[in-house]
């Protein structure tokens, strides 16, 4: 299982960006699709989640800001991040679990500025 997540860049605090997770088969496989994020010298942190069902979960961070989503057609898991303020600067990661197995993508880097 591969997963290949993109739209990362560099956005202006204030603006909103949106990243995309492309897994390698159907996002119906997964129990649960999720992004994750890493800023420097810092532990990985949970950001938003999306089960099978459609249910939502998200960081207090970033609850009111982002909308993690299931676009069903295109088989993607959408993160549209909105406000974006320079702590959100981090390398972003997409995340499947099918069962107890984890998968994750190579991630993808927002950069936020001031």
């Amino acid at each position: 299982v591969q997963l290949q997540a993109f739209g990362g860049g560099l956005v202006q605090a204030g603006e909103f960006r949106t990243l995309s997770c492309a897994p390698s088969e159907s996002i119906f496989n997964f129990n649960s699709m999720a992004w994750y994020r890493q800023a420097p010298g810092k532990q990985r942190e949970l950001v938003a989640t999306v089960n099978v069902g459609g249910r939502t979960n998200y960081a207090d961070s970033v609850e009111d800001r982002f909308t993690i989503s299931r676009n069903n057609a295109e088989n993607t898991v959408n993160l549209r991040m909105d406000s974006l303020k320079p702590e959100d600067t981090a390398f972003y990661y997409c995340n499947g679990r099918i069962l107890s197995w984890n998968y994750w993508g190579e991630g993808t880097q927002v950069t936020v500025s001031s």
